[in-house]
């Protein structure tokens, strides 16, 4: 029978009541499926209720065949060596025992002579190259993740269920990943922001708080699905806008109809000649049409703004975000950053920097390139003043501002409104109101505490606050801007920095968000 997970009827909700989803209805075969959605939204959650780790409130879910789970984070247990990750510590030390003349007849009768080969070949498939007592606790971020989707793979599953398996990875440990998936025969159900890794799902399944929709193929087809959508809503509003036009235009022709109508029964009546009874009850039929007919305009009226009202909505969820933003005046060609034959690092004798010049002239946008460890923020904080370095030195000449991973230049106890007065002081409240508008933060939003704030939300209230101003800083420094943000969320950072006229500096492993925030040089660390 071929492997498959099946969800049918799941409903899942949290420990206080909310509902993340009711009567979901999903089919899971031998294809690699990317699993997008907002951050919340219950994909991790999905993953969870697959592996047992967590039950549903309704419904069931159907497994023929094994799955293997990659988690967003790992942490390590004390002595913990990449061998446990594997599963196969024991097996090591027997082969040990027996290279050492120690062995037993059990030994000899267990021994598998192919494991070391085999755990070097899963290893090498990821990019990595560690031995299997290596300790876990010495291994960065995105060694382990590396070492633990080669267990996954080592172990081989039906199905693998990955936890976005590219966070925290450089560019070599994302090539790795994506092409450990181009090669997997299985199945495999992908939670993942990485457009560049999506682009190589067989089908991707989009979950919002209507439930899930399924598109075949990878990125690419889902988003020109999506464009087909938005025209069709776009021509859904134009449909409705019509539609109440006419509604306003019928109601006010059959109002001045009817004034008509009463004005020329008033001056009958007043004339004289009919019986007074007669009049009256003329006028409690004027009166009562009178309400009929403005109880129906109301109410096809009323019908006509909803519907445009729900096709606007969907317009604004299914386009992505556009602004205009006031220029910075950067002149072209302007020295924006010297940075001459830097040595930096935090150990004079072991620098992690050495020798390295650049210099950005003008509106560039450049990324830091770099695997992990190869002083890519080292070389930020000398940048911005942070670290002085070794020798050497970086000379900024426009103003500029850091954007770090943790959007620290905003309080986390103030609202965005509030920050984004104490960052734009000379801005009135209309201003500072519009500013974030463009930024989708309007009305009730804009009074959000900083510190409730999603990843994706907090990085788009620095954005507006530095960049919604009336003098943008001539030059945008970004550390790591993509890390743990959902799709919708990066789109809109991208619409935000289009519209920025000024000079970039990111760092990021992000291949799709690099292109499409236009960065065209780089600076390779390393």
């Amino acid at each position: 029978m071929p492997a498959s997970i099946t969800l049918s009827d799941l409903s899942f909700a949290l420990p206080d009541g909310r509902v993340l989803f009711s009567d979901l209805n999903l089919s899971f075969i031998p294809e690699r499926t990317g699993l997008i959605g907002r951050n919340g939204i219950g994909k991790s959650t999905i993953l969870k209720l697959i592996t047992g780790e967590l039950s549903p409130s309704a419904g069931r879910i159907t497994i023929s065949g094994s799955a293997g789970v990659l988690r967003q984070a790992l942490e390590p247990s004390p002595g913990e060596t990449v061998a446990d990750l594997f599963a196969i510590r024991g097996d090591l030390v027997r082969l040990a025992r027996i290279d050492e003349g120690a062995g037993s007849e059990e030994d000899f009768a267990a021994a598998d002579w192919t494991l070391p080969a085999r755990f070097t070949e899963a290893a090498a498939k990821v990019g990595l190259d560690v031995a299997a007592a290596t300790p876990l606790a010495e291994l960065s971020g995105g060694q382990r993740t590396r070492a633990a989707l080669a267990a996954l793979m080592f172990a081989a599953p039906d199905f693998l269920l990955l936890d976005e398996p590219t966070n925290n990875l450089d560019r070599e440990g994302r090539t790795a990943v994506a092409e450990m998936l181009a090669g997997w025969r299985g199945g495999a159900i992908v939670v993942s922001h990485d457009r560049e890794l999506l682009e190589g799902m067989d089908a991707i399944i989009e979950l919002t708080l209507l439930g899930a929709r399924r598109y075949g193929g990878g990125w690419s087809a889902y988003e020109a699905r999506k464009a087909l959508e938005l025209a069709a809503a776009e021509h859904d509003l134009a449909e409705a806008e019509r539609q109440l036009d006419e509604t306003r235009s019928k109601a006010q022709v059959a109002a001045e109809r009817k004034a008509r109508r009463d004005g020329a029964g008033a001056r009958k009546a007043a004339k004289g000649g009919a019986p007074r009874i007669l009049l009256g009850a003329q006028k409690r039929r004027a009166e009562n049409s009178g309400g009929y007919l403005n109880k129906l305009s109301e109410r096809l009226t009323g019908e006509a703004e909803e519907a445009a009202s729900e096709a606007r909505a969907k317009i604004e969820v299914l386009q992505k975000m556009k602004v205009t933003l006031p220029p910075t005046g950067l002149p072209p060609g302007r020295t924006v950053l010297v940075l001459k034959d830097i040595v930096a690092g935090y150990d004079a004798a072991r620098p992690v920097l050495r020798g390295l010049a650049a210099e950005v002239r003008g509106a560039e946008r450049i990324a830091l390139s770099g695997p992990n460890g190869s002083g890519k923020s080292t070389l930020l904080k000398v940048i911005t003043g942070a670290l002085a370095p070794l020798s050497g030195g970086a000379r900024v000449e426009v103003p500029f501002v850091l954007l770090d991973q943790d959007v620290s230049l905003l309080r986390r106890q103030d609202t965005i409104l509030e920050n984004f007065r104490r960052l734009n002081p000379q801005a009135d409240e209309n201003a500072c109101r519009a500013s974030l508008a463009r930024f989708r933060f309007r009305a009730g939003a804009a009074l959000q505490v900083v510190g409730s704030l999603s990843g994706g939300e907090k990085l788009r209230a620095g954005l507006a606050a530095v960049l919604g101003g009336a003098s943008p800083p001539q030059l945008l420094i970004l550390d790591e801007p993509t890390n743990h943000l959902d799709i919708e969320s990066l789109e809109a950072v991208e619409g935000g920095l289009n519209a920025y006229d000024g000079a970039l500096i990111v760092v990021s492993h992000d291949a799709a968000f690099l292109e499409r925030v236009g960065v065209k040089r780089r600076i390779e660390l390393g």
